[in-house]
């Protein structure tokens, strides 16, 4: 039976092989991925899926994102064609050209983290509710080409030569006292447990460092607890704002969606700032398609987000915000 199956796969192969020859080019060239991602287009989550607090909101707060491809051959070649489509070098998303994908995952899981962290203790402290800080702790999303040291990326530091690490302030203050060339010990929480590391110490730029990168991670309880959401391929920072702004709704009488669909972007940190972040010109298509009413938008990319508009004739109000505050001012000042 097996000696059948053989002999008639053999003829198959011989009277098919030309045919089979392009059709694994042609599959090759349809699939192998390049170094590139093309950003697409933009689109729009519902906040409340992600927040497990009541709401009384008519309206809703919304995160926008970016859609994006990995590149192929014809996708490559179509960006090039396809004014609304955006190509950028995987290169760009590392901090150096030899980091692997791995590290890059795990410093925007570190960045979403951090993001949600200051979402929540922003929104708790304006809307007057009890927060506490039980613990700074620092973890290193990168280290640079140039440190000697065997610290992990994702490792969290606790002390350095024996010196807690409390804040970030306090930590590069230390590192000042210490001397260019020595090596200093390290413990690190790794895996929940203790390591005890080195690292020698550098001069780059006239500043001591050791050569890592950090984001901070705020250990602390609210009343009433709060519990997040995210999709396991959900990463980064740029929904910190919005978050804030939402969970604040929530926590609050007042509803300040007042029946609007509310989208925006921005990164938040501990002391309400909105940062910029990338991708604005998709992320106002995302929210324009979904017929949003608002678009909040960092300072420093109100002005592309508004030439976008200008552009395309968006009927979509495009509001400039530095802090939550402004966002919050703004929807307690505004009607639909």
């Amino acid at each position: 039976m097996f000696t059948k199956i053989y002999e008639r796969f053999k003829r198959f192969i011989k009277e098919n092989y030309k045919e089979l020859i392009v059709y694994i080019i042609v599959l090759v060239l349809v699939t192998y991925p390049l170094p590139y991602y093309i950003y697409i287009g933009g689109g729009i989550e519902d906040l409340n899926k992600r927040i497990d607090l009541k709401s009384n909101e008519t309206g809703s707060y919304n995160m926008a994102y970016v859609k994006e491809m990995h590149a192929t051959i014809p996708t490559y070649l179509l960006s090039f064609v396809i004014k609304t489509w955006d190509l950028e070098s995987i290169n760009a998303l590392k901090f150096s050209e030899d980091e692997d994908d791995r590290n890059i995952d795990i410093r925007e899981k570190l960045y979403l983290e951090e993001a949600n962290n200051n979402a929540i203790i922003n929104a708790y402290t304006k809307a007057e509710k009890d927060v506490e800080i039980i613990d700074n702790s620092y973890k290193v999303i990168y280290i640079s080409e140039y440190s000697d040291t065997n610290i992990q990326i994702g490792d969290t530091l606790v002390s350095v030569n024996g010196v807690k690490i409390n804040n970030n302030t306090e930590y590069k203050e230390y590192i000042k006292t210490l001397e260019v060339n020595s090596k200093v010990e390290v413990i690190v929480k790794r895996n929940e447990e203790l390591v005890t590391c080195y690292a020698k110490l550098i001069e780059k730029d006239n500043e001591k460092i050791m050569g890592l990168y950090l984001v901070n991670v705020i250990d602390y309880k609210v009343d009433p607890p709060i519990n997040l959401s995210f999709k396991w391929n959900e990463s980064g920072p740029s929904a910190g704002f919005m978050l804030s702004l939402a969970i604040y709704d929530k926590l609050v009488s007042e509803d300040l969606t007042k029946g609007r669909m509310i989208v925006g972007t921005g990164t938040i940190d501990i002391n309400g700032n909105v940062g910029a972040i990338g991708g604005v010109k998709y992320k106002l298509m995302g929210a324009v398609q979904s017929k949003a009413d608002i678009f909040f938008v960092p300072g420093e990319n109100y002005e592309e987000a508004m030439e976008v508009k200008k552009k395309f004739n968006y009927d979509i109000k495009v509001v400039k915000v530095d802090t939550l505050d402004d966002a919050i001012n703004y929807l307690k000042n505004t009607k639909k």
